[in-house]
């Protein structure tokens, strides 16, 4: 469904489903040069599965107006924003890489509007080698290339759909590709510096308040799971979940075992 958010339109996948104001809300967020369809089977089985789903596509993203923005507080305004435009008091956010920092931010900032709280690949500090900040600027595609490459734990991944002929690297290349033709110019380079000069993460966990998942791939070169250090131990209701032979495009990797993770933690009940 689109969104008037900031006089600009927005819009979000709702995995197939109308609102239903009488269900929990859940909201997802992509990281650089992605779209919502990263989330492809999670969303649709959230929401056919009792929640109200929000796949967001962020400023200058995939179907929503630019241009990018430019910070991580940025990105968590506009949420707010999203959450207003869309009437929900409260959701759960479940944000992947850049977005898992937008997700912090906004749980810090508005701890009475955010439920549960998942960071999928995650790490803080989210530092960006001068290399790939480089090629993001000058080669656009090299430094696809080198993130595709990086964020995948194998080159011949085996994903859970029969589709002969699909590989799960040549699709995330080719999102990648395509958030380059229709999005901002240099979208990669602004994705890539609103990460590394974020730095408000550990300010932000200590204020976040709710239930809170670290869902890492164990082969993530992008961030590794040493790299969440600072967030454990700045979160106070935070648990991680490793899974297996995945790597930083782990929705992509291993679909099942993040949509397990992530729909298992959306339903714990809450102590009252």
């Amino acid at each position: 469904m689109n969104l008037q958010i900031q006089g600009k339109n927005a819009y979000c996948y709702t995995g197939g489903k109308t609102f239903n104001p009488a269900q929990p809300n859940v909201v997802f967020i992509h990281g650089a040069q992605s779209d919502h369809s990263v989330w492809g089977l999670q969303t649709r089985y959230f929401a056919h599965h009792g929640y109200n789903v929000l796949a967001v596509d962020l400023p200058g993203h995939g179907r929503s107006a630019g241009p990018a923005l430019g910070s991580i507080e940025e990105i968590s305004a506009w949420l707010l924003a999203l959450l207003d435009a869309a009437g929900i008091d409260k959701a759960m956010l479940i944000g992947h890489s850049m977005g898992s920092l937008a997700a912090l931010e906004t749980a810090g900032a508005a701890p009475g509007r955010v439920s549960k709280l998942a960071l999928v690949g995650t790490a803080y500090p989210m530092k960006v080698s001068d290399a790939l900040l480089s090629a993001a600027w000058e080669e656009e595609q090299r430094a696809i290339d080198m993130v595709n490459i990086w964020s995948h734990s194998t080159m011949s991944a085996k994903p859970s759909s029969p589709g002969p002929g699909f590989s799960v690297m040549e699709g995330s290349r080719r999102l990648m590709q395509r958030m380059a033709q229709r999005g901002p110019e240099h979208l990669f380079h602004t994705d890539f510096s609103v990460c590394n000069n974020y730095a408000h993460g550990e300010a932000a966990a200590q204020k976040v308040s709710c239930p809170t998942l670290l869902l890492l791939g164990q082969r993530d070169m992008m961030t590794p799971p040493k790299a969440t250090a600072a967030l454990k131990q700045a979160l106070a209701h935070a648990r991680t979940v490793t899974v297996p032979a995945a790597g930083h495009s782990l929705m992509a990797e291993q679909p099942d075992a993040v949509l397990d993770a992530l729909y298992g933690f959306a339903s714990e009940k809450q102590p009252a």
